[in-house]
């Protein structure tokens, strides 16, 4: 598929909060992967569970709202249960990887105020609907999260798909998200397997869908901003 190294995160549909698969993967694999762990942010038990897993070689934290069978709807993501939590993984520079739909960005903005200097990236950059094409007012709320430098965003399969609905076209969209947050704050990823198709397939359409950016900007995308977000794939 072309793809050297991988940031693999807990496949939470299936396992929700028990990262023993995707630990295994890294520690069998040190040289290919890296992983994100998901955790009961509201839980008592949040920090301790946090460094559980960071202890066991893992990088990332992943919390999740909605998207999959296991999330729990009637939380928000900025329960204030959760803010130690927060402060902690803030504290220790962790990356915190959202996923969240596109209404809930509110609940994102909240956090993004509370904790200026977490590092947040946004999966899916929350599922923005892109039928109406530029210049994307449909995705207002999105866009506006600009101002928040310590957000950043995954570039998905899901996105990559959606950009050709409707009256989106990919250079459209890829443009609009590169003028707006920069290629540097932004990260490309799979999301297989649960999107249909190989790997080598999702890279495919990845590529042609930005393939009007600048190479530079390409670069950044494919590599760069996850290696500034995750610095263990440079070592590994």
């Amino acid at each position: 598929a072309g793809v050297s190294q991988s940031v693999l995160v807990q496949a939470s549909t299936c396992y929700g909060h028990d990262n023993r698969y995707v630990q295994d993967c890294v520690a069998k694999h040190p040289h290919a992967f890296i992983g994100v762990f998901s955790v009961d942010m509201v839980s008592d038990q949040a920090i301790a569970d946090i460094d559980r897993w960071v202890q066991a070689g893992l990088s990332g934290v992943r919390v999740f709202i909605a998207g999959h069978t296991a999330a729990d709807k009637s939380l928000r993501l900025d329960d204030p249960r959760g803010f130690e939590a927060w402060q902690y993984v803030e504290a220790q520079g962790i990356p915190m990887c959202v996923q969240i739909r596109s209404d809930g960005l509110d609940q994102v903005e909240t956090l993004l105020q509370r904790f200026p200097n977490a590092l947040v990236l946004l999966d899916h950059f929350a599922r923005p609907h892109l039928e109406g094409g530029s210049p994307y007012t449909e995705a207002k709320a999105l866009f506006n999260l600009a101002r928040y430098p310590n957000l950043h965003f995954k570039l998905t399969t899901h996105n990559v798909r959606e950009s050709l609905l409707g009256q989106s076209t990919q250079a459209d969209f890829a443009r609009a998200v590169v003028n707006a947050f920069g290629a540097d704050r932004i990260a490309w990823g799979s999301n297989f397997p649960a999107s249909k198709g190989s790997l080598a397939e999702h890279v495919q359409e990845a590529r042609a869908c930005l393939s009007s950016l600048s190479a530079t900007d390409q670069d950044w995308i494919f590599s760069g901003t996850a290696k500034k977000i995750y610095p263990k794939l440079t070592q590994a």
